[in-house]
């Protein structure tokens, strides 16, 4: 893990990169007991695949439930509520977004990778800037927890072959496109899917073509291995 780290270090001086055990991490999230979690790191690693290009996002695979459906971990993080056991496997570099949730969120990483991350308390006048970010390098086969004021979006590969990362959530989170009725929430203008709110960056020009709300400015980060 720390040749890896190093290496990122060395190769993205444009960033701070740091390791999600550092103490920085702790206003973003927590390191989760990974062992509750083999089953679904294994299914992940036999079953899923990363695509040629781009990335793949499942909310919800029932098959991922089966694995892991009787852990405390889980019990203690979402108290009892429905979830959804999906997974997103990829070639993304660069930040492109950002979203949170009205939730926590559990993320259990298959392979290395990086998280790009802020606090919403980072959103100001409605926008965000993005050398607000802080990368978080997380090894192979180590579950987090991503609080629900946490801004966060794609995992960015740091190998050829990609990334693998499960994704717990309540259930319907992210499944359906809808807007806001008005303008009760203060970030009313970025609800964007069921339990999903997300700034765009203008470069992300697919999230454009879907309507999403440009408000992160700045460079759109991108995460060299």
């Amino acid at each position: 893990m720390n040749e890896m780290l190093e290496n990122l270090r060395v190769k993205n001086p444009h960033i701070q990169i740091h390791s999600v055990f550092d103490p920085e991490f702790e206003r973003f999230g927590e390191v989760l007991d990974v062992s509750e979690f083999i089953g679904l790191i294994e299914h992940l690693d036999k079953h899923t695949f990363v695509p040629s290009m781009g990335n793949e996002y499942v909310p919800h695979l029932a098959a991922l439930e089966d694995v892991v459906s009787s852990s405390t971990v889980i019990h203690d993080t979402f108290g009892m509520v429905p979830l959804e056991y999906g997974y997103v496997n990829g070639n993304n570099s660069k930040l492109n977004a950002l979203e949170f949730h009205k939730s926590s969120e559990i993320n259990v990483c298959v392979t290395p990778l990086v998280l790009l991350l802020a606090h919403i308390d980072d959103i100001e006048n409605m926008t965000f800037t993005s050398s607000k970010v802080t990368a978080f390098f997380i090894p192979e086969n180590t579950a987090i927890e991503v609080y629900s004021t946490t801004l966060h979006f794609s995992p960015c590969k740091v190998v050829d072959s990609g990334f693998k990362c499960a994704v717990i959530l309540p259930y319907g989170t992210n499944m359906e496109f809808i807007s806001a009725k008005g303008k009760q929430g203060k970030y009313s203008e970025f609800l964007f899917k069921t339990n999903k709110w997300l700034l765009n960056h203008p470069e992300n020009t697919r999230m454009v073509e879907l309507n999403a709300t440009n408000a992160i400015l700045g460079e759109n980060i991108e995460i060299y291995y």
